[in-house]
């Protein structure tokens, strides 16, 4: 079952791949910023999860799934937690696989200008997925265990993460 919800993420998640990936593409300047531009990445066997650190306007940390071929990903201000705290997260727009990889300057001008970091990654284990809740098992170097994403009613980008006990 939730291997299958798993599979079926792009459908979980509204528009098409096309449309997300014109998001992103629509957001940069290619001819100016290192960032991939994506279209190379495979999905891996085992699904991956990177946290970015992104110094941008202000220090926030950038949590990314690898579902349905993309990464999907959330703005997190303060951070993802260690315990079970619940810290908010925005949901962005979607980006290539490749961004996993990705740690750099994003020149001032454009969209996401500073400095990106990885600051940890790994693969993650499926446990649910639906339009309002996502149950994984992350397997990191810095975050381990069970985390949870719930959708909030904010607003329609707000959802909030924390780590289960």
């Amino acid at each position: 079952m939730v291997l299958e919800q798993y599979r079926n993420a792009r459908k979980t998640f509204g528009f098409s791949a096309s449309r997300k990936a014109k998001l992103f593409v629509e957001k940069r300047n290619f001819s100016i910023t290192r960032e991939p531009k994506g279209g190379k990445g495979k999905p891996k066997h085992k699904p991956i999860f990177v946290v970015q650190e992104h110094r941008a306007r202000s220090l926030h940390y950038d949590f990314r799934l690898e579902i349905g071929g993309v990464l999907k990903s959330w703005a997190v201000p303060k951070g993802v937690p260690f315990s079970g705290e619940k810290r908010l997260a925005i949901r962005t727009e979607d980006h290539p696989l490749e961004y996993a990889n990705f740690s750099g300057i994003i020149p001032e001008g454009l969209y996401g200008a500073g400095v990106v970091k990885i600051w940890d990654r790994g693969k993650f284990v499926p446990e649910k997925i639906s339009e309002k809740e996502i149950i994984i098992e992350l397997r990191g170097r810095k975050l381990k265990g069970k985390y949870v994403l719930i959708k909030t009613k904010f607003s329609k980008n707000s959802w909030l993460i924390f780590r289960k006990k």
